[in-house]
């Protein structure tokens, strides 16, 4: 599977963007999809992750209430709303993906080291 993530930018604090990123296969069924972020010297967090055999979603505590994750199956690609943004959102943004049961998902959505594949991510700064 190849991701390609775009949508990044430099906002103002308060302000939104919307992050895509597309799948060269259709993963509709039976994969966890994650945001990840890597701010500059730190190491990378997972932010959001969608199972996309049952729709479950989850997120960090930082972003909860902020960023929506969400799939359309149709044009193979996951996004990243992201709303209220904050100067401590800065970071790059990959999207990751492994083909998983939902409890696998549950249990290392945010662990990098669980995902198989990753895109070339998307910088976010918030000023």
């Amino acid at each position: 599977v190849q991701l390609v993530e775009s949508g990044g930018g430099s906002v103002q604090a308060g302000g939104s963007l919307r992050l895509s990123c597309a799948a060269s296969r259709y993963t509709y069924s039976g994969y966890c999809m994650g945001w990840f972020r890597q701010p500059p010297g730190k190491q990378r967090e997972g932010v959001a992750a969608i199972y996309t055999g049952g729709g479950s979603t989850y997120y960090a505590d930082s972003v909860k209430g902020r960023f929506t994750i969400s799939q359309d199956n149709a044009k193979k690609t996951l996004y990243l709303q992201m709303n209220s943004l904050k100067p401590e959102d800065t970071a790059m943004y990959y999207c990751a993906a492994i083909a998983s049961s939902g409890g696998y998902c549950a249990t290392w959505k945010f662990a990098p080291g669980q995902y198989h594949y990753w895109g070339q991510g998307t910088q976010v700064t918030v000023s």
